[in-house]
């Protein structure tokens, strides 16, 4: 027991700053993106039909890349910016970009389906546009923003243990090199059900933030 606590526990800050890390650039990207997805799309507060299909293009795009041929693809982007292409740092990189379209078209989804009511009674009130976007869209959207961000950070942590097998340590990384290699299931068991507590930790604190911010 102590040497799979040995192995197992330094693993988990790992995972940790791979995955709050990653969610942080996800969201700073992503929710910017929804936003201009959402007011450039036909009918939209600004409504732009060329500046629309080329970022949802894009979007599809990066949705498209298989999560393990993305990391390939970004690792000279990885070593430009960390300076190697593994590591628990350079991994934050693919993960990142992968989880930001995510985020977008999440955010989209969320945006769209506020009340056109409320936004128009804005409007009728003479809100300039930056109002409507920060004191009705986002407010209105927020319970389901939150279960956005709870998702988002579900899946970086699924990603993040496949990146810990291409070289970004943590906890799959663990599972890989003891677990599977060395034929060592106890460790892959216990790096598996570390992983499970945290997405339940995860998804019990969004669903207690979501309830409490949900007003309707």
């Amino acid at each position: 027991m102590d040497r799979i606590i040995d192995i197992v526990l330094p693993a988990i800050p790992q995972t940790l700053v791979m995955v709050i890390a990653s969610t942080i650039i996800a969201l700073a990207i992503g929710i910017p993106l929804g936003i201009i997805l959402t007011t450039t799309r036909p009918g939209g507060l600004t409504e732009s039909t060329k500046i629309y299909s080329a970022l949802d293009g894009i979007i599809n795009v990066l949705r498209s890349f298989p999560f393990v041929i993305l990391m390939i693809v970004v690792f000279p982007l990885s070593r430009l910016i960390v300076g190697k292409s593994y590591g628990t740092a350079a991994m934050i990189i693919p993960l990142s970009l992968s989880a930001a379209p995510f985020v977008a078209r999440l955010m989209e989804g969320y945006f769209i389906q506020v009340d056109q009511g409320v936004i128009e009674a804005a409007k009728s009130m003479g809100s300039t546009k930056g109002e409507i976007i920060f004191k009705v869209l986002i407010p209105e959207a927020m319970p389901m923003i939150v279960a956005g961000i709870t998702m988002t950070v579900i899946n970086v942590i699924g990603y993040s243990a496949m990146a810990g097998v291409m070289g970004g340590g943590g906890l799959g990384d663990i599972a890989n090199r003891y677990g599977y290699q060395r034929n060592e299931p106890l460790i892959l068991w216990s790096a598996v059900i570390v992983i499970i507590i945290l997405v339940q930790i995860v998804q019990f604190i969004g669903n207690k933030i979501a309830d409490k911010i949900d007003k309707r």
